[in-house]
């Protein structure tokens, strides 16, 4: 089932001072590939400087959050859900004058990184990155907002192939616990008396696109979201691809998917190296409604994990179904 990105990041504004042009030396907007390309040649992006800066992109790496306390979560919260947040552990801990680390879905104006006046920072999840490695921009940008002055975002930077990556910076051990909002009013402080207009709007326009997003207690890495039409439950699975998919096929062909009356596995997609099956419900069915079934489903997931067994004629054909209707997101 093909997935929309959250729809707060489309809503940043088309020109942020991140990033560099390809053969630049200052910073300039950096914007859509389809938008006119900022250097002012008439072209496109994508068939001026932005053919030159996807050339220069590294290898994609598959599953960038890999080795990182909660990585279902972190892809969650890449591609998944609006507004959260969560407070990150450096090995090294903390530096000198920085209070905290927090880890945000989105920042205004669409910044990858903000150091706040009181020195703590926020890192921005959803941002554009230059590379193929994203726990390795992730890693660049966290590094620069670091040092950075208080009271300034940071901008993007284009990132050296042997830079840190997240994994050298946070504690494996420490929890990864995410914090879902049902909006953006965490960019503002309460020490803050004023935000600025540039902010102010664009925390207008990011509410407006929000999608109501829960994170479910029962089972890990779950979330529960709500659209006009229908709701759903995408839910981010640790297991390898193929166990997976065997294992749906398997509570697929025995009717043994469903969440209760109403609803249905739909589908899946990859993101960042990982499965996430997607299940249609009912409007009227919330996130506390899904609790229990959820919790069930993982029951009769596990036990279908463990089964050796040769696939039947109609488990294969309950996968190939599973399988069709996969996309990946890059």
């Amino acid at each position: 089932m093909a997935k929309k990105r959250p729809q707060t990041k489309a809503s940043k504004p088309p020109h942020t001072d991140r990033g560099r042009a390809a053969g630049a030396n200052e910073p300039v907007p950096v914007v859509g590939a389809r938008e006119p390309c900022p250097c002012g040649s008439g072209r496109r992006y994508k068939a001026c400087h932005g053919r030159a800066a996807s050339h220069a992109v590294t290898e994609l790496v598959q599953r960038p959050f890999e080795g990182l306390a909660g990585e279902c979560d972190w892809v969650a919260l890449r591609e998944l859900v609006p507004a959260a947040t969560v407070e990150l552990t450096l090995k090294d801990g903390l530096p000198e004058g920085v209070p905290s680390v927090t880890l945000a879905t989105v920042l205004p104006m669409a910044w990858p990184a903000l150091r706040r006046d009181d020195g703590s920072v926020l890192l921005g999840l959803q941002n554009d990155t230059s590379s193929g490695d994203l726990s390795r921009d992730l890693a660049d940008t966290l590094n620069r907002a670091l040092t950075s002055q208080p009271g300034n975002p940071v901008a993007g930077e284009r990132v050296s192939g042997d830079g840190p990556r997240l994994q050298d910076l946070l504690d494996p051990d420490a929890a990864f616990a995410p914090v879902v909002h049902s909006g953006f009013e965490f960019w503002i402080p309460d020490s803050a008396e004023n935000a600025t207009p540039e902010v102010s709007a664009s925390l207008e326009r990011a509410n407006a696109a929000a999608i109501p997003t829960v994170r479910l207690t029962e089972v890990d890495s779950a979330y529960w979201c709500e659209t006009p039409d229908k709701n759903h439950l995408r839910w981010v699975m640790p297991h390898p691809e193929e166990k997976l998919l065997d294992a749906l096929a398997r509570l697929h062909a025995s009717g043994a998917t469903s969440l209760g009356e109403g609803t249905r596995l739909v589908g899946s997609f990859r993101a960042h190296g990982l499965m996430v099956p997607v299940w249609d419900l009912p409007t009227g069915m919330g996130a506390e409604e899904c609790e229990k079934p959820a919790a069930e489903f993982a029951e009769r997931l596990s036990e279908a994990l463990a089964s050796d067994a040769p696939l039947s004629p109609e488990e294969r054909r309950a996968r190939g179904g599973l399988t069709n209707r996969q996309v990946t997101l890059s």
